[in-house]
């Protein structure tokens, strides 16, 4: 802060008690001391809080870059998985993609039932042949007890 050696320090001491005198040169040595306490702890709490805002917003930044990082690996991911998905009729590949092999896309057949109409039919006949109770059988039970 201040470069003051013991030269400065005793010249000043000199000067306080020719001024002032032997009687009210402590008290005043001891205010004095009081307000540099005060000044310094004011300036070392500022001096915190100015280093935990810079630390708050380097995280903030570096949280933002992550954040970045993510989302384009994420819309990389998204295209490359659609341009997969997609019927490719096309002989030239999209930008930025790699070249891949045509996959048929599967088309079910009438006669084939969906997933989930297959599903239901396991476990209704599931229910019927190990004597599972239906939904409405157990709020039934539910509600009687």
């Amino acid at each position: 802060m201040f470069d003051i050696g013991f030269l400065e320090l005793l010249i000043l001491g000199i000067v306080g008690l020719l001024v002032l005198g032997p009687e009210r040169l402590p008290k005043a040595a001891r205010t004095v001391g009081l307000w540099v306490g005060k000044i310094k702890r004011t300036v070392s709490s500022m001096q915190r809080e100015i280093n935990s805002q810079l630390e708050a917003e380097e995280l903030r930044q570096k949280l933002k870059e992550q954040q970045t990082k993510l989302d384009e690996s994420l819309n990389k991911a998204k295209r490359d998985v659609e341009s997969i998905a997609e019927p490719t009729s096309s002989s030239t590949p999209r930008k930025g993609s790699e070249e891949r092999t045509e996959v048929p896309a599967h088309e079910p057949d009438s006669e084939t039932p969906s997933a989930s109409k297959r599903l239901d039919d396991a476990l209704a006949e599931a229910r019927t042949t190990d004597n599972v109770p239906s939904p409405s059988d157990d709020d039934k039970d539910a509600a009687s007890r």
